[in-house]
């Protein structure tokens, strides 16, 4: 391949990506992918997966041009080779008669990872991979990290002050950041699967831990409420809310699962841990197998310790406002086991920008 080839073919690539992120609210549980149909060097056709049971992105493409025959499509995720909701999409590109096909990364799933490769290289295709292939990871690293390892991609989101504190002595927290940040907020939630808290948190604030984005199509996350002995009230807010919320619960109490279930909820049983409380590894699995793919969890410092001491964390995306709520207030990270620098957890800073007056850092944890 030439210097200027790989060059179009990053171009090419870098506009497929620009359309997967169309999606990045609405395809859940499904990735992110978008396509591109080129023909001597022009743009003839694009699209992208808009929704799970919908077309996936070449499909779309392909809608929207008359004549592929001796295109090339750029498409960020390997091109399904299997019949589910819809047909394959290696074998509709074959059809349309493309003659080369660029893909930024394969499947990750093992059980058909390479075989639309396969199939479109059978049918005398030229097939290049690997173009942006970080990028389009990056996009899609839930649905990665579920068909790799069976557990969600979890993202620790806290707000503090500048002395590292999340609320008062007294649970005071609204509001350490300003609107820009919570507003931000939102996005996180949008592109997540699942927002996970604890029963804590919804005694003490009564969340919504739903999306709020005026004029943006959003699929609505699962509502995770981690209550290993059900004291979540039939009144708060959250089961009133349009969407699923989903109670883990280790204990078998019928009367209140009863009636947590009459309230709209779903109730169901996570083994326990040693403690006694949901085991925080089953519980992953568990989501796991509902589909969830990024996982955004809002809670106290309680289950962020003790999901952190697991190494249950991918990352961590904080919001620092610039106040100081002194000593005396609550932190991040209830930790009692970490007593030695050993023991310290150590992250990757990402990236950091400001939204509004406050900072926004974004770590990755390292295991």
């Amino acid at each position: 391949m030439t210097k200027r080839q790989a060059e179009q073919d990053s171009l090419f690539m870098a506009r497929a990506l620009y359309l997967a992120k169309k999606g990045r609210y609405t395809t859940k549980p499904n990735p992110r992918v978008g396509c591109i149909i080129v023909k001597d060097n022009a743009i003839i056709a694009e699209g992208w997966h808009v929704r799970a049971g919908q077309g996936h992105a070449e499909v779309e493409a392909l809608k929207n041009t008359q004549d592929a025959q001796g295109a090339t499509a750029y498409v960020t995720l390997e091109p399904c080779s299997h019949y589910g909701r819809t047909p394959p999409c290696a074998e509709a590109l074959i059809k349309a008669g493309v003659v080369r096909v660029v893909i930024a990364m394969q499947d990750p799933n093992p059980l058909v990872a390479g075989k639309g490769v396969a199939l479109l290289e059978q049918a005398g295709i030229n097939v290049v991979c690997g173009v942006l292939e970080l990028e389009a990871q990056v996009l899609n690293r839930g649905f990665i990290t579920r068909m790799i390892t069976a557990k969600p991609y979890v993202i620790s989101k806290m707000a503090m002050s500048l002395d590292g504190r999340t609320a008062m002595a007294s649970g005071e927290s609204k509001w350490i950041t300003e609107s820009q940040a919570r507003q931000d907020v939102q996005k996180l939630r949008a592109a997540s699967c699942c927002v996970l808290t604890g029963v804590g948190t919804v005694l003490a604030d009564d969340p919504s831990m739903n999306v709020r984005l005026g004029g943006v199509e959003v699929e609505q996350p699962l509502r995770v409420i981690l209550d290993s002995h059900l004291r979540t009230p039939t009144s708060a807010k959250l089961l009133a809310l349009a969407g699923r919320t989903l109670i883990l619960t280790c204990s078998d109490e019928q009367n209140k699962i009863e009636a947590l279930t009459l309230a709209s909820a779903e109730v169901y049983a996570i083994s326990a841990d040693k403690h006694g409380r949901v085991d925080l590894n089953a519980v992953l699995l568990f989501l796991a197998e509902q589909q969830v793919n990024e996982l955004l969890v809002e809670a106290g410092s309680v289950l962020n310790g003790a999901l952190m001491e697991q190494n249950l964390i991918d990352e961590c995306i904080v919001y620092m406002a610039p106040s100081i709520l002194g000593s005396s207030g609550r932190g991040l990270f209830d930790m009692p086991h970490v007593t030695r620098m050993a023991d310290k957890k150590n992250l990757t800073l990402l990236d950091v920008r400001k939204v509004g007056v406050d900072l926004r850092l974004q770590y990755k944890v390292q295991k």
